[in-house]
């Protein structure tokens, strides 16, 4: 013969199952909620940063771009007081911008008209 349970959850088996199926079908959705959320989260801090990223290294490309300019400028200046120490340099300057020669020459000037007739 065939025993009735009493217990009220097992006496039906379709029952107990369906009400499985419905919470384990509740709880992927609610898996499923909360990964589109937390993708969505990760989606927009992703491109926010991107952003921020391709901004910074903008800003890096022109701060390198002056540190060479800089760097360019300083070697020309330590170039021009190297030479500053050199006496002849200096006699070389003081001919051209001042007119200053030394005792006993003869200053040659060549017009830039008679120049052209060559």
């Amino acid at each position: 013969m065939r025993e009735v349970s009493t217990n009220p959850k097992t006496s039906n088996p379709s029952q107990s199952s369906g009400n499985g199926s419905a919470f384990a079908k509740r709880r992927l959705r609610l898996w499923m909620g909360f990964m589109v959320l937390f993708l969505g989260w990760a989606g927009y801090t992703f491109i926010s940063q991107a952003g921020d990223i391709g901004g910074k290294s903008q800003q890096l490309a022109e701060r390198q771009a002056a540190k060479t300019t800089s760097e360019q400028n300083l070697n020309q200046l330590k170039y021009e007081i190297n030479r500053l120490n050199d006496p002849e340099y200096i006699g070389q300057i003081a001919m051209k911008k001042y007119g200053l020669y030394k005792p006993g020459e003869i200053p040659v000037r060549v017009s830039e008209s008679e120049a052209g007739n060559d």
